[in-house]
């Protein structure tokens, strides 16, 4: 299989239970939900994406022939450290359109724990370590279990009452980064506050000016 990556980079984590936690982030081409093209995002289902995961141009990005180049690519990115707890952040785009048991199996080879953030949409890859679903309204969930269910905020149509029967240890609600970001903001804290089993995630890494 070949894999089209938007980019790889090594960042922190900065969303959810991981966030501050150095990682190799790890973007895939393409998604399901949405075309990532502007004049299509009227029609898409996924209207408030803010992330460029068209292509492959960019740092670290490109084509790779098999699942073991592209384990060493993110090895490299990583850095030869001496080190463990080697953590790799696969996202997308939608991930689970590329991500398969030979890249999995490849980076666990190089000693990676895999954490993967996925709409939810597909099944996920067998052998994932931390799975994080980010549901978006007027989609068919598929994949209702993992390690934290990521909700953005406000999301209209979202069923959240339904996402907590789902088998998530962490659910989160993180405010849409939208012109509105003060007012959702303030949306996200009234619902924690409102629903205390979920708990508040922000995007951090955009306050430090990280990728």
């Amino acid at each position: 299989m070949t894999y089209s990556v938007k980019e790889i980079f090594l960042t922190l984590q900065g969303e959810g239970a991981q966030s501050g936690r150095r990682a190799v982030f790890m973007r895939f081409s393409g998604c399901n939900l949405w075309t990532g093209r502007e004049e299509d995002r009227a029609k898409a289902i996924c209207q408030f994406c803010d992330t460029d995961f068209v292509g492959t141009d960019g740092e670290g990005g490109g084509k790779f022939a098999s699942a073991d180049a592209l384990a060493d690519a993110v090895a490299r990115i990583w850095g030869d450290d001496g080190w463990g707890e080697r953590y790799v952040v696969i996202t997308g785009g939608e991930p689970m359109l590329q991500l398969d048991e030979a890249l999995v199996a490849a980076l666990h080879d190089r000693d990676f724990e895999i954490g993967v953030e996925s709409n939810g949409t597909l099944p996920a890859t067998p052998g994932i370590d931390w799975l994080c679903i980010s549901p978006k309204a007027g989609s068919e969930v598929v994949q209702r279990s993992g390690n934290e269910l990521k909700l953005v905020w406000p999301q209209e149509g979202s069923d959240w009452r339904e996402m907590e029967g789902w088998a998530f240890e962490h659910f989160l609600i993180q405010p849409k980064d939208s012109e509105a970001r003060d007012e959702n903001l303030k949306a996200a804290i009234r619902f924690v506050m409102d629903n205390p089993r979920w708990r508040l995630s922000l995007q951090a890494h955009k306050t430090l000016g990280l990728p």
